[in-house]
């Protein structure tokens, strides 16, 4: 895999750097928060060499890599002007706006995707000292097993500190200032105090006694409002004093407000979550290991599985143990068994192989390459992946088996996270891997999956050049990459496309924007406006217009998709000067007014109003032939599709 080239390519077709408010990755996805979703070409990302799919879940656009992804993610950063810096701050950029949901899961899975290393390493090492010592290799009174208990035990310990710092990170607030406000209320002599069993005040108010090691609702809550009083006092501080001012009034208020009213508050919550789900699992255990175990998978697939991080985290800190990582283990293995069918059962050899080893790392615990290269691919293998999930969660939840540490990733190397001072709990929870893992294999190979036949494989069809080529090309071609979608073959059909706008004809290499100038969104020609009224140029519908108004896409009743799009940045507008008179869904004919703006004030507000007209699915057709005339009006022949 050439990684500088993959970058490059995904940088881009999500919209350039221009485009990107934030990117981190996780173990198998590169996560974007974009400021525009429409500058980013989906169809084109998951069919480039590399790519495994493409998802749009809780605000991010994420673009799934799988064991490649943190290489890629540096080669990415070096492309990014300010991404590899240490600290992020407020971003100019306007953020789009998200209904609570995807915010919440925007929040957590920012927060804690960059911390994960940290508590996987410490986790792992917990599990290989309790490995050692439960087969009688290490004394737990010797001081090589305090070290290394320290050195598992430490980010866990600490975690209000660390999680205070990558809270603030998403939050856009100061990280040193998180930092110092996790550090205090862990200081030993608060610890000791609030330990002491006698009464603590601050300033004559009562102080609740709470521990904070090991806690994570108490700090995420006091972050939180933290930025909001960071903000609030930097907004009206001198320049010259913000330096002394804000960090000094930041602390003073909210070391006191947690300690009087957040924290006690976040504990509550916290060991009120950790209650909740330890007496669900002691007196509803196989009803709710089987619902869990069989949607592990749909909630991955949404991302709602990082609103079970911090239940994951409370638990373990607090009781001791865990419910829920079992049954992802045993989720993670019925995916890996829906990739084993599949190599059982195909008869295409390049399938058999891909289906062998994504299976395999699944087993392992990378989940993506079966998961979106195979399983939801062939459909059956997916659903019978939710079942195994379920069958084998049903066995761990009547074996009672939990987890002790926290892992990463969920797969065979994590097996430590299984040993109590009891190795049963281990050899219940591979059985229960076990079983899920031969339950989907099984339900998939009796099942049988859908391939092409070789008498439709060897159905001509005809490709952009015009020439006639095989199914079976297009087949081995795809399967090179893992991907969810195959390549579509769309009948050609001749269309004429009007132009939006009235102005002058322009090339796409004249748009100071690499996505359009080096064609790498669609074909088409770009126009600069004299007027600010956009008109449909095609008989079809409109499938989105975007929430600042300046990107409008349509598909013609032929097929063809398009792009409209007011100016270069001109999201950063938010909306401003424009007024739409369309919206997704509606179907319009050519001249229907679509969008008014104000050419007049985007342009004196400093943007270009250069408009890219393109063909986003050109590679459905064999010309584009604009037409000649320097400058168009409104509703006048622009290009022929044919």
């Amino acid at each position: 895999m050439d990684r500088e080239k993959l970058s490059q390519d995904i940088l881009d077709l999500v919209g350039g750097t221009s485009n990107i408010d934030q990117v981190t990755h996780c173990m198998t996805r590169l996560r974007f928060n974009l400021n525009d979703d429409n500058l980013a070409n989906k169809a084109q990302l998951e069919q480039t060499p590399g790519v495994m799919g493409v998802m749009k879940n809780g605000g991010q656009f994420q673009v799934i890599i799988g064991n490649e992804v943190a290489n890629v993610y540096k080669e990415l950063i070096k492309k990014i002007p300010g991404a590899g810096q240490t600290e992020n701050t407020s971003s100019s950029k306007p953020k789009k706006k998200q209904n609570p949901i995807s915010t919440l899961f925007d929040f957590i899975s920012g927060m804690f995707t960059p911390i994960l290393p940290a508590i996987t390493g410490a986790g792992m090492i917990k599990g290989i000292v309790a490995i050692l010592v439960a087969l009688g290799w290490m004394s737990n009174t010797s001081s090589t097993y305090i070290i290394l208990s320290a050195i598992g035990d430490g980010a866990f310990y600490f975690l209000p500190i660390i999680l205070a710092i990558s809270a603030s990170r998403k939050l856009g607030s100061n990280m040193y200032i998180g930092a110092a406000l996790g550090a205090a209320i862990m200081h030993p002599t608060i610890t000791a105090l609030l330990g002491s069993g006698q009464a603590v005040t601050f300033a004559s108010i009562p102080v609740v006694a709470a521990t904070y090691s090991s806690t994570v609702i108490p700090i995420v809550i006091a972050i939180w409002i933290a930025s909001y009083v960071e903000k609030v006092v930097d907004r009206f501080t001198h320049v010259s004093l913000k330096l002394l001012v804000v960090p000094t009034i930041t602390l003073l208020v909210m070391v006191p407000l947690t300690l009087i009213a957040i924290g006690p508050l976040g504990s509550i919550i916290g060991n009120g979550l950790s209650g909740g789900i330890a007496w669900l699992f002691e007196n509803m255990s196989i009803v709710a290991s089987i619902l869990i175990g069989g949607t592990m998978s749909l909630l991955i697939i949404t991302g709602m599985h990082y609103a079970l991080t911090p239940i994951v985290i409370g638990s373990i800190t607090t009781l001791g143990y865990d419910f829920i990582i079992p049954l992802m283990f045993a989720a993670n293995w019925a995916q890996a068994g829906g990739a084993l069918g599949v190599g059982l059962r195909s008869k295409n050899a390049q399938t058999k192989s891909l289906g062998f080893s994504t299976g395999l790392t699944a087993i392992m615990g990378i989940t993506e390459p079966a998961m979106y290269g195979i399983n939801m691919k062939f459909k059956k293998p997916f659903i019978a992946a939710l079942i195994g999930g379920a069958i084998g969660g049903a066995f761990m939840g009547i074996f009672h088996v939990k987890s002790y540490v926290i892992t990463g990733l969920v797969g065979l190397p994590s097996v430590a996270a299984f040993i109590s001072p009891s190795i049963s709990t281990l050899i219940y929870a591979l059985l229960g891997g076990v079983v899920a893992l031969v339950s989907a294999t099984a339900i998939t190979y009796f099942a049988g999956i859908k391939e092409k036949t070789e008498e439709s494989e060897s159905t001509p069809v005809a490709n952009t050049e015009g020439n006639s080529q095989s199914a079976t090309s297009h087949q081995v071609a795809a399967s090179n990459v893992i991907d969810i979608h195959q390549p579509t073959i769309h009948q050609v059909v001749a269309t004429d496309i009007f132009s939006p706008v009235a102005g002058e004809v322009k090339p796409l290499s004249a748009v100071n924007d690499p996505a359009f100038s080096q064609e790498i969104m669609g074909k088409g020609v770009a126009i600069e406006p004299t007027e600010g009224r956009i008109v449909s140029p095609v008989n079809g519908t409109v499938f989105s217009v975007s929430k600042s108004g300046h990107a409008i896409g349509l598909v013609s009743d032929t097929g063809t998709e398009m792009l409209i799009h007011i100016g270069i940045d001109t999201v950063k507008l938010k909306g401003q000067h424009f007024t739409p008179h369309a919206k997704a869904g509606e179907t319009v004919k050519i001249g229907d007014l679509l969008m008014e703006f104000d050419l007049k004030a985007v342009r004196d507000a400093g943007y270009e109003t250069i408009t890219p007209v393109i063909v986003t699915n050109i590679n459905d057709y064999n010309d584009l032939q604009s037409a000649t005339q320097p400058n168009t009006r409104s509703g006048e022949l622009l290009y022929k599709l044919s």
